[in-house]
Parts: structure tokens; C-alpha cells; sequence
């Protein structure tokens, strides 16, 4: 039996310590103790509490100290075990790498809530290597619905089964039974489901205990209580139209998806619908709410926007978010302008890929946008980034790169890609298809269980010139060198590889040096490169969770800032004024 008493609550440590003193008296020593600090001691009023309840057994002492750097000091000066908890709700992506300098023998446990470190993947990971490592993974309820607890009931009983085949493997002791925290359902008036959740005092043992079979079939029989649902929201729907553009010798039939707040569009002949109010009163306004971000969204070669629509849905509460079909690909039409033969044989570059993308920007807002770019769509996103940073706000970059410095291996680059555009004209796409996810590159990818239905979809275009003309006109040998430009950049970018892929991995380590990350300025504080745990190049389709965090986290960055310069630009007029 487990009992869990807050402390660091009282005005001194030693008064925190004599009711310890006084539980330990009252319960016996048959009653395993946790005690809770939610760092909100001093290291100094930690040592203290610490020394004074040494002998009285506690399993361990949760978040003792406010600062992260004092955890193992206090560890070795104290003896006392310690468990993990505020420390792992911000880990990174990948949070192996954390972890590691926490692997000391007094840390005895790691508090897991899988709601706030970003879901049962991440708490999984995380729990494995406490297992691995001799340490308690404990789940831990942040006041969820029954619903959600009954989820964690289950992922709680897979983690013990988890943790026992471990203890085999290493030919360790049987591990003991993990009392979890999935008490505060207790404290909720309410609920959504009809049928309360089986979380209470066993009569016969008097343990607060769940039942796997109860939360089973709760998921199972899932009922809404309509009695305590206060707002019902509805997925919305992606609006999808086509845009006539001109760029250089070319007219193109843009096909384009959005979803999401549309308030800061260009004028009211766009697509959908605008609704404008205004209020006055005397010589009162009511000021414009602040503008919602635009992010827009570019595939890779063989890609289309739909690949991007569940992303999309994610984040449309909060961003207007647009895809498109890039040229040669998907719905989207390449019309010629001028002479039909002539422009036929001209190549379509990444100069005229982005300037038909800023004509499409500037057709449906008059704000800067986010760019998010996957391979082909991040070294658009990036020449975008770099040359027009007057209408992009920042840059997402998925397993992109600035393209080849050196003068043979951009020839050896054209030649290779040029050869596979004629083989996509000569052959066919399938058989292309075939070859091309053959390659090194989607060796993580080709193990997803999605991976036939994901190459199904690639096979929808029609357009095979098209595509022949992108995969030549846009190949790393032939668009420009942007080595030298990240020197320079002047907007936010934030650098995603997936951990599987190694060249890339280089490739943005060496975009990371150059791009002046360290530099005391606005933009080089908000450039981040991110290591995306469980996935290769294909990140944002092999784990897109964290690509939704990402984008989601980047976004509001980038919001901050600007309302931070808004302010300051308000406080500014005022003052004039």
C-alpha cells in the first residue's frame, strides 16, 4: 500500500518533516511512504527536510529542489531516493538524450503524465528506459475524464507487463508492483461519460484500485453524457479551389486546400466567405483583434497537399493553413504562355517555383506567412526564406538542404536526375515508383505499416512531363548554392531531420553552423534544430505527432514576437503622442 503526502508547503522544512514523523507513527512501516515537493524547495530547505526524515523509510522524495542542476548533488549529499517528475514534462523530442545524465542509482523514479510530455509514444519511450535502467516508470493523472483514464488504466497494466518481460530479458529479479497515480479522478464533480470510471476503495483490501476489465469496457461502450457538455465542436472543412497565376514563361492552375481562421485574407473577391464588423461608439473604437498566422505548406517531389491535411486539421484552431499541389504534380495545371515548343523544352526552376509562390502568397493575404517545406517543399521553403524574407515569417525545414556547393558533384547530380526524368516519361510512373523507394533514403519509410497505401498516392498524377520537368528544373545540381546565404538569414528557421537519417542529420547540423544560431539577435534566439525520435526522411508522414508540436510551438514563437513588437511599437505612438 502506497500513501502520497505533499509537502514543502508550510513555512519551514522542519515543520514539513515532523508530519512525516507523525504519518510514519500512524501508519506503520507495512505502508510504503512518497512525499511531493513540486520543487518548491530551496536546495538548502531540502537538505534540511532530508536530514531530518532520513530513518523514516520514504520509497523516495518527488522534485525536491527548484533547479534541475541541483538533482544529483542533492541525490549524493542527502541519500535520500528521488523521483522525477516537473523534470521530464519539457523533454525534447527525443528525450533518451536527457535522461541520460539523470541515470544516477538514487533517482528511483520517473513520474510519467502522458498528456503533458505529448502522448503514450513519448511516455513509452520513456518508460523503457527507466525500466531498462532499474527505475519505477509511475503513470501519473493531470485531472483527465474517465475516458482518458480509462486509456491510461491500460497503458499503466501494458508498462508492468512491459517491465516484467524486461526484468526476464536481463535476467533481473521479478520487478514488484507499481502503484500508479490515477487518483484525481476522485476530485472531478463531472464527467463525460454516462457510466462513472471503477476508480475507488476496494472493500476488502481498502486499496484504491481500477479495473483493467472495467476501463475495457468503457472504451468499448463509450457513451456520451450530454448533461455536462457544455460547447460541442465539429471538424471543419477543407475548402478547396484553383488560382490562375503567371510566372515568367509560364501559366499555372494552382490547386489549393486551406482550413482554419481566415481573417487576415487579401480582399473579398477570395476564395470563401469574409465577414467584417465594426464598432464605434462617441469617438471609442474597439481595436482590430490581432491578425491569425498563415502557414503554408509544400510537398516534396511526388508529393500533393493532401499529405499535409491532417496536419492541417490539427493546427487549424489556431492558424489559417494552406497546401498546394506544387507544379507537375497532383490537380494543379501547367499552362504555357508563350511559344508552345519553346517552353516545353524550358526547364521549370526553383527561381520560378517561388516567385509563382509569392505571387500566390500575396494573392490571398497582404500578411507575412509561415512556410513549412518537406524535402523538395523545404528547399523552396529555405530560397524563399532567404530571398523574400519581407513576406515570410519563418521557415519550417523537414530534411531539407541548401542545395550542393561543390562544382562536380552538382554535374554528377544533374546528369543522375535528368537520367530519372527521362525514365519517368519512358517508362512510366509505376515503374519509376518502383525504383525510386528502392532507395537508401526510404529504407524507415519502407517499414512504416502505411508504406504501399502512402506509394498508392503518389501514383495519382497524370502529368508525367511535369513531373519529368520539376525533378530536372528543381534538382539540387541546378538550383543555386544557398551556403552562403544562411550566413545571412534574416528569418526564423527551424531545422527537422528524423533521427533514422543520417546524411540529413549532417546536413542540418552543418545549416545549424552557418545559419549564426549563437548570434545575440531576435531571429538567431528563435532558430531551433529539432531531432525527430523513430523516423527517417520522411518525418512528417512516419511520426507526425511531433511535427504538429513543431509547427504548432514555432508558430507561437513567432507570434510572441510579433505582438512583443507591436507593443512596443504601440508604447512607442503613445509616447509620441
Amino acid at each position: 500500500m502506497i500513501l502520497l503526502q505533499k509537502v514543502a508547503r508550510r513555512a519551514d522544512p522542519v515543520e514539513d518533516a515532523a508530519v512525516i514523523q507523525e504519518v510514519r507513527k500512524k501508519v506503520g512501516c507495512h505502508i510504503d511512504l512518497r512525499v511531493d515537493a513540486n520543487r518548491n524547495w530551496t536546495y538548502e530547505q531540502a537538505i534540511k527536510f532530508g536530514f531530518l526524515v532520513k530513518d523514516y523509510n520514504l520509497q523516495y522524495i518527488e522534485e525536491p529542489v527548484q533547479h534541475e542542476s541541483d538533482i544529483i548533488r542533492y541525490c549524493e549529499e542527502s541519500g535520500l531516493p528521488v523521483a522525477l517528475d516537473e523534470t521530464i514534462d519539457n523533454c525534447p523530442e527525443n528525450p533518451l538524450n536527457m535522461l541520460v545524465k539523470y541515470n544516477h542509482h538514487q533517482i528511483v523514479a520517473l513520474v510519467i503524465k502522458p498528456t503533458v510530455i505529448g502522448g503514450f509514444e513519448k511516455a513509452a519511450m520513456i518508460a523503457q528506459w527507466a525500466h531498462i535502467q532499474g527505475k519505477m516508470a509511475i503513470i501519473s493523472a493531470a485531472f483527465e475524464s474517465g475516458l482518458a483514464l480509462s486509456a491510461y488504466i491500460l497503458f499503466s497494466c501494458y508498462l508492468d507487463l512491459q517491465n516484467a518481460d524486461t526484468c526476464k530479458l536481463m535476467n533481473n529479479s521479478p520487478a514488484s508492483s507499481v502503484a500508479h497515480g490515477l487518483g484525481t479522478y476522485r476530485w472531478l464533480e463531472e464527467d463525460i461519460t454516462t457510466d462513472p470510471l471503477g476508480i475507488g476503495r476496494n472493500p476488502s483490501t481498502g486499496f484504491i484500485e481500477a479495473s483493467v476489465a472495467d476501463a475495457t469496457h468503457l472504451l468499448h461502450k463509450f457513451q456520451m453524457n450530454h448533461n455536462f457538455i457544455h460547447r460541442t465542436f465539429t471538424g471543419e472543412k477543407v475548402l478547396g479551389y484553383h488560382l490562375d497565376l503567371d510566372s515568367n514563361d509560364f501559366s499555372f492552375s494552382i490547386n489549393v486546400q486551406e482550413i482554419g481562421q481566415r481573417n487576415n485574407v487579401r480582399n473579398s473577391n477570395d476564395a470563401g466567405h469574409i465577414f467584417c464588423a465594426s464598432f464605434s461608439n462617441a469617438n471609442y473604437t474597439l481595436p482590430l483583434p490581432m491578425q491569425s498566422s498563415t502557414i503554408l505548406f509544400l510537398h516534396g517531389f511526388l508529393g500533393t497537399n493532401e499529405e499535409w491535411v491532417p496536419i492541417m486539421h490539427a493546427i487549424s484552431g489556431s492558424a489559417r493553413c494552406i497546401s498546394v499541389d506544387l507544379p507537375g504534380h497532383g490537380a494543379t495545371k501547367i499552362k504555357n504562355c508563350g511559344d508552345d515548343k519553346a517552353a516545353l523544352r524550358s526547364l521549370l526552376s526553383i527561381e520560378i517555383i517561388a516567385d509563382l509562390l509569392l505571387k500566390l502568397i500575396e494573392h490571398l493575404t497582404p500578411d507575412k506567412v509561415t512556410l513549412v517545406g518537406y524535402s523538395m517543399g523545404a528547399r523552396i521553403a529555405l530560397y524563399m526564406a532567404l530571398k523574400f524574407s519581407d513576406k515570410i515569417e519563418g521557415a519550417v525545414i523537414l530534411s531539407g538542404s541548401p542545395g550542393l556547393e561543390d562544382a562536380v558533384a552538382r554535374k554528377i547530380r544533374r546528369a543522375k536526375d535528368d537520367s530519372k526524368a527521362r525514365s519517368i516519361v519512358t517508362h512510366g510512373l509505376q515503374l519509376f515508383l518502383n525504383t525510386w523507394y528502392s532507395g537508401g533514403l526510404w529504407k524507415s519509410l519502407r517499414s512504416h505499416p502505411y508504406f504501399n497505401h502512402i506509394v498508392v498516392r503518389r501514383s495519382v498524377h497524370d502529368d508525367l512531363q511535369g513531373l519529368a520537368r520539376v525533378l530536372s528544373g528543381l534538382s539540387p545540381g541546378r538550383q543555386p548554392s544557398l551556403w552562403e546565404d544562411l550566413k545571412h538569414c534574416k528569418v526564423p528557421l527551424m531545422l527537422v531531420v528524423g533521427e533514422n537519417d543520417e546524411k540529413f542529420i549532417r546536413v542540418a547540423q552543418k545549416m545549424w553552423h552557418e545559419i549564426g544560431h549563437d548570434r545575440d539577435d531576435a531571429v538567431s534566439k528563435l532558430h531551433q534544430m529539432v531531432v525527430v525520435p523513430s523516423c527517417g526522411h520522411a518525418v512528417h508522414l512516419e511520426n507526425p505527432l511531433p511535427i504538429i508540436r513543431l509547427v504548432r510551438q514555432f508558430v507561437t514563437s513567432l507570434r510572441s514576437v510579433k505582438l512583443q513588437e507591436k507593443g512596443n511599437a504601440r508604447d512607442l505612438l503613445i509616447y509620441n503622442q
